[in-house]
């Protein structure tokens, strides 16, 4: 079960086929994936086009889509009292108040 001279080896079973053929001669597996965006051959077992980059199976992950993905830290804090500190006081009073505590708490 060797590999035929420029061909390609079944992944199911081994046989070497020769170049150009779409299943194993031996056991009729699948030797190519074929694209559902562009057509283009793949090996068996891949993930993704290696022409154009579309996902080959369900089971991918979606492809990005030119969004840059980034990392954040965030911190939540309870301020203790807080809300009845500010359920007796006017809108605008709490958001200064809360202005304040901010730039006061803000890192620099």
């Amino acid at each position: 079960m060797g590999v035929a001279p420029d061909g390609l080896t079944c992944p199911s079973c081994g046989h070497g086929n020769r170049a150009g053929r779409k299943f194993c001669a031996e056991c009729g597996s699948a030797l190519a994936l074929a694209c559902a965006a562009c057509g283009a051959a793949n090996e068996p077992g891949e993930r993704f086009c290696g022409e154009c980059g579309s996902p080959l199976s369900a089971d991918a992950p979606p492809e990005r889509s030119g969004v840059e993905r980034r990392f954040v830290s965030v911190l939540f804090a309870d301020l203790v009292g807080f809300t009845s500190l500010s359920e007796d006081r006017d809108a605008e009073d709490v958001r200064e108040l809360l202005s304040r505590y901010f730039e006061l708490a803000r890192v620099r």
